[in-house]
């Protein structure tokens, strides 16, 4: 996500603290609360897919290819 969106984020998360939020900013701090949410999903799922599993054996098994194969420990 785009520093400017989260910095208008917080400010508009600083003005609820002040004063009530017109419907228009609150339609647009939730617009950019979501985007910032999927954000940080996509970001976390892509370090899963990432990361390697090392068994007790020394077996090295990827978290995408486990899970493309179903399996569950």
């Amino acid at each position: 996500m785009e520093k400017a969106k989260l910095e208008r984020l917080s400010e508009l998360t600083r003005i609820s603290r002040e004063r009530e939020l017109t419907d228009q900013e609150k339609e647009e701090r939730q617009r950019l609360r979501n985007e910032y949410r999927q954000s940080v999903i996509g970001n976390l799922t892509s370090q899963l897919e990432n990361m390697t599993i090392i068994e007790p054996d020394g077996t090295k098994i990827k978290v995408s290819d486990r899970k493309l194969s179903g399996e569950d420990k």
